[in-house]
């Protein structure tokens, strides 16, 4: 098992941006060939995909909704994965959580994804 630490998160303005970080340990080996994604839960809702990077960080695929303005990173060498924001809305507001694919495939349903972090609130006032 891969432990996963979400840091990051803050209160921001529309507009603004946010870059947040996922820190493995554990069996970190494991991430070496993981797809790796984060998913986000606002109040009330259910928990959705936002972006994934391949095994190898060689491709990344992206929620419709936060095409363009956010961007999944990885750092194998130092077991870290980021997602950086920029254009922030308030519908962006929602706790983010990062995972470590079963597969070098990045997809979109969490039934893909063994580890969770624990999560980091993003707030995006107007």
């Amino acid at each position: 098992q891969v432990h996963l630490v979400d840091s990051g998160g803050g209160l921001v303005q529309t507009g603004g941006s946010l870059t947040l970080s996922c820190a493995a340990s554990g069996r970190t080996f494991a991430m070496y060939t993981s797809a790796m994604a984060w998913f986000r839960q606002a109040p009330g809702k259910e928990r959705e995909f936002v972006g994934s990077i391949s095994g190898r960080g060689s491709s990344t695929y992206y929620a419709d909704s936060v095409k363009g303005r956010f961007t999944v990173s990885r750092d194998t060498a130092k077991n870290m994965v980021y997602l950086q924001m920029n254009s922030l809305k308030p519908e962006d507001t929602a706790l983010y959580y990062c995972a470590r694919g079963r597969t070098s495939i990045g997809g979109s349903s969490s039934a893909e994804y063994a580890d969770w972090g624990q999560g980091t609130q993003v707030t995006v006032s107007s």
